[in-house]
């Protein structure tokens, strides 16, 4: 039934997640588009993270715990498909997201990625006093990062894994190098998931690591002036 698609992996990072996993989890099996394998990395939980994941029929992966990026690249090596879809464990994707996106790389077979819209939620079990604190932004917004992405392997492998040096800014990170590498990319006008706010958010917790986003930027500005020194000095 599903020889004629191409197989699609996706990744799901966990860490202490068990509140959420399940919904991300069903997500994804809930998707349209037919030829999925779900890997769940487990990153050294200490709840109830790996009872959840193997209720479903997916492949679970447990390592000491190395942060997310560790976890999404041990994925990686796991996965067999010829494309790549991540999922962080406390977000949901729309049904038809893959389907969408894949209907695009059948238009355009020289395209590497596709991303698409996010429309942001307030967990149901936030109190009044969180909402009023962060602002969830009423209309969906252009999301490049992970989540949002339907990439073919051999374009993610040519830009590179994620940085596991970085605690903050990973999905950023990994966005610029893909621009660096001229990724051919398109950007859906359709909402493809939607992120959940909570008191735990990887961008709420590690707000103070902040810093490392304009390291990043820095860090982009620098190596473009040294390819235009470059390119000077050789013409």
């Amino acid at each position: 039934m599903t020889s004629n698609f191409p197989l699609i992996s996706v990744i799901i990072a966990v860490y202490n997640r068990e509140q959420y996993l399940a919904e991300a989890i069903e997500s994804v099996l809930a998707q349209t588009y037919p030829a999925i394998e779900l890997i769940v990395v487990d990153d050294g939980s200490s709840d109830r993270s790996a009872e959840v994941a193997q209720r479903y029929p997916i492949t679970y992966h447990f390592q000491r715990n190395g942060g997310i990026s560790s976890a999404r690249n041990a994925g990686i090596s796991l996965a067999t498909g010829e494309f790549l879809a991540f999922l962080d464990s406390d977000d949901i994707w729309v049904v038809d997201k893959l389907s969408k996106q894949m209907a695009v790389f059948e238009s355009d077979p020289n395209l590497e990625a596709v991303f698409g819209y996010a429309q942001q939620f307030y967990s149901p079990e936030l109190d009044e006093t969180f909402r009023q604190r962060i602002r969830c932004p009423e209309q969906p917004i252009a999301a490049h990062i992970s989540s949002a992405m339907l990439i073919k392997r051999t374009a993610f492998l040519r830009i590179g894994v994620f940085d596991t040096q970085l605690k903050a800014g990973i999905d950023m990170s990994w966005y610029i190098s893909a621009i660096e590498h001229h990724i051919q990319q398109v950007t859906l006008p359709d909402v493809v998931y939607c992120r959940r706010l909570h008191e735990k958010n990887n961008g709420i917790t590690e707000r103070h690591n902040g810093n490392q986003r304009l390291y990043l930027l820095k860090g982009k500005l620098d190596r473009q002036r040294a390819n235009q020194s470059s390119s000077i000095q050789g013409f």
